[in-house]
């Protein structure tokens, strides 16, 4: 894999974080209506912007999964020594984008390491990166870490080291939508709510506690029965969700990450020297 493979794929793992970004309405998270920064309190123009700082951190972690070339508990170490310094550089640029860093940081590396793999093979190979403990981690525990030893949620580590199951949930539900004929932008919605339903949110819990984690799960559940976001009771039921979670703060963000991932994955495998998507 040359350097541009490299920078292909941390190009259009940037651009599938930004499609998320761009995805609206999406309940309780930063979209196109943000230029307020609403009860999100995450300008969506920032955020955007912000994205693309992401990109030569995301490019060195597909070069070091590439020198690598398997799945070593030291490549596990350099990941993380690379995402902290993209992480300085994110807020440098505007914050935000951590969850998306690490969920996108092991897809591009797994793959980079299985240039030809899509879906759920990719995910296969990021649980193998993921099962290793990066050694040099700070000792201190995260917001994340805490509320995960609390409640008993997988969270970001779990999620990953069980191959990102809500990532291949997501993936199943875009070639559903697509297939019964939805719009691109109603199946991404319904991958969206598809994580919500069931994704144990670590940001949710902190912030509403595990009953605001059930009503938010219920309520994107909700939508779905309804009969998702390409019929006319599946929007009204998104319009009322989407209302009921900006009125209480809570946003989801978890679920949002892990659409990202999902819409990457989505677009492999990932060829040198095309243009990135970005509708």
């Amino acid at each position: 894999m040359s350097s541009r493979e490299n920078e292909a794929l941390a190009q259009a793992a940037v651009s599938a974080l930004i499609r998320q970004l761009e995805l609206a309405p999406k309940p309780g998270l930063p979209d196109p209506r943000d230029l307020g920064a609403r009860a999100t309190r995450q300008d969506h123009c920032l955020l955007r912007w912000s994205a693309k700082a992401l990109t030569p951190g995301l490019e060195a972690m597909a070069a070091a999964a590439r020198r690598a070339g398997t799945t070593t508990p030291e490549l596990r170490i350099e990941l993380g020594a690379i995402g902290r310094s993209t992480e300085h550089s994110v807020r440098l640029a505007g914050g935000g984008h951590r969850g998306a860093l690490w969920v996108l940081g092991l897809l591009v590396a797994a793959a980079a390491l299985e240039p030809r793999a899509t879906g759920p093979d990719v995910a296969a190979t990021a649980k193998k990166i993921a099962a290793h403990t990066d050694r040099r981690a700070p000792r201190r525990p995260s917001r994340g870490s805490s509320v995960s030893a609390k409640y008993g949620a997988a969270g970001a580590r779990g999620e990953a080291r069980a191959g990102f199951p809500h990532v291949r949930r997501a993936l199943t539900t875009l070639d559903t939508a697509r297939s019964a004929g939805a719009a691109e932008s109603e199946a991404r919605l319904d991958a969206l709510l598809t994580v919500m339903s069931t994704l144990q949110d670590t940001e949710l819990l902190y912030t509403a506690g595990p009953l605001g984690l059930r009503h938010v799960q219920a309520g994107a559940r909700g939508v779905l029965e309804a009969g998702g976001t390409a019929t006319e009771a599946g929007r009204a039921a998104l319009s009322a969700f989407d209302t009921d979670l900006q009125a209480r703060g809570w946003s989801p963000r978890g679920s949002g990450s892990l659409l990202a991932g999902a819409l990457f994955v989505d677009a492999l495998p990932v060829v040198a020297g095309s243009p990135a998507q970005a509708a």
